[in-house]
């Protein structure tokens, strides 16, 4: 038998033919520790009597990091679940002390920010571009303390009252009994709420429309929704709605796309942000004023403070005052667009409440929720949600407290003196504007929050042509997925008051040979104004090709030339210029060398470009012929992007039955280039007949 010592010496030696990759510390690579600063000699292996031995109890370092990683998630958050968030500035462009006694609204200059976007309805793992209503949550740090605009990129909202939110959003996710839809309205739970509560109809417009599918964060709108006071420093009030309007215009994607790209590629809108921050390309947005008194309000056919209504910019045109610039993007993910903390009653002397009742509930709900979500009122001291001004109060303890009062005094009023901590300033401080409120405690909605078609209406004809045609394809799909055909006439019901014809085509794509009458109304509709330009994205899009993506399709027989001259033009234009070729590796050319593509074929969506071109040879095409470059091809045309080609491609184009039109351009030099990028300003060429 083996003795025992050159059995340790056997097993010793084993230790030393390991399998595992051990990477030691040196040079400029730090030394890793556990969560006590211990340093760690081998963090590959746990710690046995033997090399076939069990597990020791004592191994601290394996239960420290097992410990922590069974503790390292928190719950999501209710709604909002799947968002991205980035830094930047808020620069006052316009001060406006007439209005308020905000801070940062009386010089001109710039205050540290922090932007979270969402989707609203799907979990953490959900898809970018569900078609849904999108946060916009925007945190100011100010010197006067942290000041939240927590908005969406639709200004209006589902419910008018608070105590109905927890409905909607049970109502609009995944079933409760099979777990499933997740991150989409297209089931009965949804409609039925819906055709239940007219009071939903106007923001199931928008997101029916492109609106609920934007083609990037950096190219939606954001409003801060509700009604809220501007405060100056007479105690003179007026009304305002906050808007932030993208520098780069409107643009959505289609539906179709969407589709694709949620299979492709589910971080879309997160990697488009990220990347557009990391190259330089710097997302801005104006901030806008929308400031009436009440006096004007009064003149309305809508109430001001129903978060179901929105003002027509050409009742209050949108005043800009400042941009907000998003330069940096997060150091990690979890410590700041996950633990970051929004509230809407988190404001700073010169903004005010009203009384929207919506917003009344908001204010208590999104404090609540931050402490079964990050577990301590301590939340405020996390960095992300920190101020950046002094913070002194008497406010101690509690879980993961990391700052805790000096001194004394816990308590106020006291007698210690200068040790006695902080003190109130009745001139500094925020008073709440003293707003009247008085009468018999009831239930009770108001009269003037009756009208829940008129803005509707509105909405659906500021459209045009094909945005409508857009809305009525997506309630066709919506309600295609709902099984009960009573829903399905509920709902056409409702349409009949908002538009008869819109109404009338979904029913026809929906079957139903007979039509519903229309759903009772609460009040007439208001002849008010008939359309806002404003409401429409094809009527706000962008002059310019700036911040979008080319995709551009090369081979090795492809002309070169040709090539800078598009990459020159690019540049100028500052959008992103995107080689695609046959294999990712890259292509070997006879005239410039090797060529590094940034996409190959195989992988890559035509969805991904907001316009193409394709510089192919007879040759080329015969050995790329096959389901990828048709699907490309045909993708880009019947989505109705604009389309460049080398005159090789044409019998291509012909074959798959696609005839040139305006929207396409044949590439003969590189003068033509300059004729293509003015088509693609215009972003699609809607008038393809297809």
């Amino acid at each position: 038998m083996e003795d025992s010592k050159s059995s340790e010496n056997k097993n010793l030696a084993d230790t030393k033919k390991t399998p595992e990759t051990h990477q030691q510390a040196g040079g400029n690579t730090p030394v890793m520790t556990t969560a006590q600063g211990i340093p760690i000699a081998d963090g590959q292996n746990s710690l046995h009597p033997s090399p076939c031995g069990p597990t020791l109890l004592e191994d601290f370092i394996y239960r420290e990091k097992i410990f922590h990683f069974d503790h390292e998630r928190v719950p999501e958050r209710v709604v909002h679940a799947r968002g991205f968030g980035a830094h930047g500035y808020l620069e006052i462009l316009e001060p406006i002390p007439q209005y308020t006694k905000a801070d940062i609204f009386q010089r001109t200059g710039r205050t540290p920010a922090f932007v979270r976007f969402s989707t609203a309805l799907g979990s953490k793992g959900s898809p970018d571009l569900a078609r849904d209503v999108r946060g916009f949550a925007v945190k100011i740090y100010t010197r006067k303390g942290n000041w939240d605009i927590v908005g969406n990129n639709i200004p209006v909202f589902f419910v008018q009252e608070a105590i109905k939110f927890p409905d909607i959003i049970h109502a609009g996710k995944e079933e409760p009994d099979s777990g499933f839809p997740q991150a989409q309205t297209a089931h009965d739970s949804f409609w039925d709420f819906i055709s239940l509560n007219p009071e939903s109809l106007h923001i199931t417009m928008w997101a029916m429309s492109d609106r609920g599918i934007p083609r990037s964060f950096r190219f939606m709108e954001g409003f801060g929704v509700h009604t809220f006071r501007l405060v100056n420093a007479k105690n003179e009030y007026t009304f305002v709605k906050f808007h932030w309007k993208p520098r780069l215009g409107l643009q959505s994607v289609t539906w179709s796309e969407a589709q694709r790209l949620n299979g492709a590629d589910p971080d879309f809108h997160r990697r488009d942000l990220w990347n557009a921050i990391k190259t330089g390309n710097y997302p801005e947005w104006d901030l806008g004023l929308q400031i009436f008194s009440e006096e004007t309000a009064k003149t309305f056919d809508f109430d001001v403070l129903d978060a179901t209504k929105l003002i027509p910019e050409e009742l209050v045109p949108v005043r800009r005052v400042g941009r907000l610039v998003l330069d940096r993007c997060v150091d990690n993910f979890f410590a700041e667009t996950e633990q970051v903390a929004f509230c809407t009653a988190n404001i700073v002397p010169g903004i005010d409440f009203t009384d929207d009742p919506l917003l009344q509930g908001r204010n208590f709900s999104y404090l609540d929720t931050q402490l079964s979500r990050l577990g301590s009122p301590n939340f405020t001291q996390l960095p992300i949600n920190a101020p950046k001004c002094p913070v002194r109060h008497f406010q101690q303890d509690g879980r993961m407290a990391f700052y805790n009062i000096i001194g004394p005094a816990n308590y106020e009023p006291n007698s210690l003196g200068d040790k006695g901590g902080p003190r109130e300033s009745p001139e500094e401080g925020f008073v709440s504007y003293p707003a009247k409120a008085t009468g018999p405690k009831m239930r009770v909605r108001p009269s003037s929050f009756s009208d829940h078609y008129s803005q509707a209406t509105l909405f659906y004809n500021s459209q045009t042509d094909i945005e409508q045609r857009h809305i009525q394809s997506a309630f066709t799909f919506e309600l295609s997925k709902v099984t009960s055909p009573a829903i399905q006439m509920r709902v056409i019901s409702h349409l009949l008051n908002i538009n008869e014809d819109l109404a009338k085509n979904i029913a026809h794509n929906l079957g139903v040979r007979e039509l519903p009458k229309p759903a009772p109304m609460l009040v007439p509709k208001k002849e008010g104004i008939k359309e806002s330009p404003a409401l429409s994205i094809i009527k706000n899009g962008p002059v310019t090709f700036k911040g979008r993506r080319l995709g551009l399709l090369v081979s090795e027989n492809s002309d070169f030339s040709l090539i800078d001259g598009i990459d020159t033009r690019m540049k100028m234009e500052e959008a992103e210029l995107v080689v695609i070729a046959p294999k990712i590796q890259g292509l070997r050319t006879e005239s410039s060398g090797w060529r590094k593509p940034s996409q190959c074929l195989q992988s890559t969506l035509a969805a991904w470009y907001d316009a193409v071109a394709l510089l192919l040879s007879t040759a080329d095409l015969k050995k790329m012929d096959g389901p990828a470059l048709v699907s490309f091809v045909q993708d880009s045309y019947y989505n109705y992007k604009f389309i460049a080609f080398s005159g090789d491609v044409a019998p291509l184009m012909e074959r798959l039955g696609i005839q040139k039109d305006d929207g396409m351009v044949e590439i003969r030099d590189n003068c033509d280039w300059d004729t293509f990028i003015t088509k693609c300003r215009k972003l699609r060429y809607w008038q393809r007949k297809i």
